[in-house]
């Protein structure tokens, strides 16, 4: 029996099966207890190595995400942000608008939560098995200019096209010049109607000619994000500023 095991292990691990191979053991004890069917152990042992596979597919797909940090959409404070429906952003967690190459734009000041909720969404998109990317507009454009310079601008854009959702957060933060403009614009209209973004701002849609240097192409990009987009705009307090607070208080 010994020898019968050390067998069934090689070619586990031959198979690459470490599901399998971590777990069939307590299934075997499992199957005899309730006096199951070949087919119905055989189940058991192939789920095991089912369910292995796509932790670890997630774990990748979040890891490759490169979010910032790892927060849930349920771990959201809503009675902090009264001016948001909480109904409506759970409804976003069905990914809906993924499947309808949507886009979904958070704008409102700094610390409100909005980068929160983009990530609570993109972690719900890496659990179903979507590609997923989030980069902060400064990296995006950093990102655009360095292929553009070497002479592979296309092949990058192409890149992030193959994504299913896109999160570029924190529009506003810096001042976006002309061809930086071109090169987002280039970016957007790529993905018009053929992949979702999220995009958070603290910038209402009036107030982006502050941010671009040319209006034209802030006119443009707005056009294609907001068709087919669902809009929240988010006013209450800034949350680093509750924690602040807190702290505060319970050191006094």
């Amino acid at each position: 029996m010994h020898e019968l095991t050390a067998q069934l292990e090689h070619y586990l691990k031959v198979l690459r099966l470490p599901g399998i191979l971590l777990h069939y053991r307590d299934l075997s004890d499992q199957a005899t207890q309730k006096k199951l069917h070949y087919d119905e152990y055989l189940t058991l042992v192939l789920e095991a190595e089912v369910h292995r596979k796509q932790e670890a597919s997630v774990k990748t797909k979040v890891t490759t995400a490169r979010f910032p940090y790892v927060k849930t959409i349920e771990q959201f404070d809503f009675s902090f942000q009264p001016s948001l429906n909480e109904k409506e952003i759970a409804r976003l967690g069905s990914l809906a608008f993924i499947e309808a190459k949507g886009n979904v734009i958070f704008l409102g000041p700094p610390g409100v939560g909005k980068t929160h909720l983009a990530v609570g969404l993109g972690a719900k998109a890496c659990m179903a098995g979507y590609r997923v990317l989030f980069l902060t507009v400064q990296k995006l454009l950093e990102e655009l200019t360095i292929a553009k310079r070497e002479g592979n601008l296309i092949g990058k854009i192409l890149a992030y096209g193959r994504l299913h959702l896109l999160i570029i957060d924190e529009m506003g933060y810096t001042p976006i010049n002309r061809d930086q403009a071109n090169l987002l614009f280039q970016l957007i209209s790529m993905r018009y109607e053929k992949g979702s973004i999220i995009l958070t701002s603290n910038y209402n849609f009036d107030e982006w000619g502050k941010i671009f240097e040319e209006t034209v192409a802030a006119a443009a990009i707005i056009d294609r994000l907001v068709h087919h987009a669902n809009i929240f705009y988010v006013n209450g307090s800034s949350y680093r500023l509750k924690d602040k607070l807190k702290k505060e208080k319970t050191i006094a």
